[in-house]
């Protein structure tokens, strides 16, 4: 058994005694940090208090008073649903809701502008289909501060989003089996999930898993800098998305806080240099786990690849620590593993740098040059009628853009990765409602092509396109167009200048990084066998005439050809 120095110092009783085991195997290390450790993360504090991370007491006590008022139109929801259904009016005076918070708000991580995740927990007589979605969402359409109000009921996780007084709410709904919800509910009791279907389990599963977060880490401190510091990170690498196949909120969580079990005295710096060392030595699809899964007589599935055959197709499983544990990284594919793969391999060797004084923490949070990365990309371009059409249209397209990634794998058997980029874009130029991805596209690094071959995805498009198109809440104006572009024939609107960046100008372990992921980026056959037409439409629906597209010359030499044609048609 490891014992930590002050341990050898403790009197005789307490030597005997073990050191506390954090998850479910010894910790790697008890060591602390050195004088260098201490003054690297002040830096990085500084740092990301400098980035502009944490938001101003003004709005933090703003939050608050948004909760507050939640909280009383939910519980005057019930009361008035208690009314109608004609209960005593001793139940009526007892009728309640509680307001629960969850994800970065409930971890103390948020940032500004931060949506809150909020999950409602109301009694066993108000249901989720009539009375939240449609009774609460009346109320909230009237409410006057409520803006930007959209349900989405057929989410796995069914989920009302609106704005309150201008903060960002994710509202969920958990109907348990009490007739009078108390204010003072342990929602940790395996009691509440008693008589309750799936959907309900998923939403009361956001609550109890930050909870036992936060109770499985030895320190709430520095568990909270280091997540601040590497969700950051993710996001500036571009890596940060759940719905896109990335990881999301709660996965950087549960990895951050498996690293402190690791680690349980190092401070944020430490952790930080600690998370890319252990992450890229990982032996993926082992599970990363903060406590051991356990089975209740409860019966719901818990994530088991021994009893689950669908389990066993996880790669990258991060598992919720609360009951019933589950793979909270099932979107993960091959493609999106393998970017995070090779950004959490830069990542470790800029932090090997920064521990030498070769670099400073800025250059670990460098912006991932996305479009300098490749020599193909499609773009999917995605039009609406007005804004409010054009957010849950989008919301739409962007959680099905996973599945064209699987896609693309499945129909070229693995040789043609995708990257996509969790960032939209938009052409200040276009008047219409309308919003732009990309994903890279490059062949798998290996794989022997012959001279000349190209993939052809028409099909695997077409396939897609029609899975978008049967969205349940489709409206005239509602259109998805994707193109195949090379790097060159990327808009300058995705820019941040609004013009291209000299590629003099990246850093050396930014050339490195793209050099990788360029190399074996390879021809693809895009553009639609039944849908190329010979007139191109701008966002007005007016006909614009097409120009001729001009085709490169190929040398003969050349294994990476190119085709220039669209999958669709191009909004220009």
């Amino acid at each position: 058994m490891i014992e930590s120095d002050c341990l050898k110092s403790s009197p005789p009783v307490e030597k005997m005694q073990p050191p506390k085991q954090w998850g479910v195997a010894k910790p790697l290390s008890l060591a602390g940090p050195i004088d260098a450790d201490i003054q690297r993360s002040r830096e990085l504090e500084k740092f990301l208090v400098e980035s502009g991370l944490y938001e101003s007491a003004e709005e933090s006590a703003k939050r608050e008073v948004v909760l507050a008022r939640l909280e009383q139109i939910v519980k005057d929801w019930v009361k008035g649903l208690t009314r109608l259904r004609g209960y005593t009016d001793q139940m009526v005076e007892d009728a309640n809701a509680v307001i629960f918070t969850f994800g970065s708000y409930r971890l103390g991580v948020h940032g500004p502008g931060a949506d809150i995740d909020t999950l409602c927990i109301g009694p066993s007589y108000v249901n989720r289909e009539e009375d939240f979605f449609f009774v609460l969402h009346n109320i909230l359409a009237e409410t006057e501060e409520v803006s930007e109000l959209q349900p989405v009921p057929d989410a796995h996780v069914p989920v009302m989003k609106f704005k309150l007084d201008g903060i960002s709410i994710d509202l969920l709904y958990a109907s348990i089996s009490l007739l009078v919800v108390p204010d003072d509910l342990d929602i940790s009791n395996i009691s509440v999930l008693h008589d309750i279907d799936e959907p309900t389990v998923r939403s009361l599963n956001g609550c109890r898993v930050a909870d036992q977060i936060l109770k499985v880490v030895p320190n709430a401190e520095n568990f909270r800098i280091t997540l601040r510091c590497l969700k950051f990170w993710a996001k500036r690498r571009g890596v940060y998305s759940n719905v896109m196949g990335f990881l999301g909120g709660v996965n950087w969580a549960i990895l951050v806080a498996r690293l402190c079990q690791f680690y349980p005295k190092a401070n944020p710096s430490m952790l930080v240099s600690r998370f890319f060392r252990v992450y890229t030595m990982w032996r993926w699809p082992n599970p990363v786990m903060l406590c051991e899964i356990e089975d209740n007589e409860l019966g719901y599935s818990v994530w088991d690849p021994r009893k689950n055959p669908w389990d066993r197709t996880h790669l990258m499983p991060i598992i919720t620590p609360s009951y019933p544990c589950m793979n909270s990284s099932y979107n993960v594919s091959s493609s999106t593993r393998r970017v995070m793969a090779e950004q959490f391999q830069f990542a470790k060797k800029i932090c090997e740098d920064i521990e030498l004084n070769k670099l400073r923490w800025n250059a670990l949070f460098e912006p991932y040059l996305f479009f300098e990365s490749y020599k193909n990309y499609l773009q999917v371009d995605i039009i609406a009628s007005d804004l409010d059409d054009l957010r849950s249209w989008r919301g739409w397209v962007e959680s099905r853009l996973r599945q064209l990634t699987l896609m693309i794998e499945r129909d070229t058997t693995g040789k043609l990765q995708c990257h996509p980029y969790p960032h939209d874009y938009v052409d200040s130029s276009k008047q219409c409602a309308h919003c732009v991805f990309f994903m890279g596209l490059q062949r798998k690094q290996g794989e022997v092509i012959k001279e000349g071959q190209q993939f052809d995805i028409r099909q695997t498009v077409d396939e897609f396109r029609h899975q978008i198109n049967s969205y349940m809440y489709w409206k005239p104006g509602m259109d998805i167009y994707v193109s195949h572009v090379r790097r060159k024939q990327i808009p300058s609107y995705v820019f941040p200048e609004g013009y291209k960046r000299s590629r003099h100008t990246r850093s050396l372990s930014q050339q490195q990084v793209d050099k990788n992921s360029s190399e074996g980026n390879e021809g693809c056959r895009t553009d639609s066998a039944e849908r190329i037409p010979k007139r191109k439409r701008s966002c007005d629906g007016s006909e614009l005439e097409e120009s001729p597209e001009k085709r490169p010359s190929i040398s003969p030499q050349r294994q990476l050809s190119v085709s220039p044609e669209y999958i669709v048609r191009e909004i220009h």
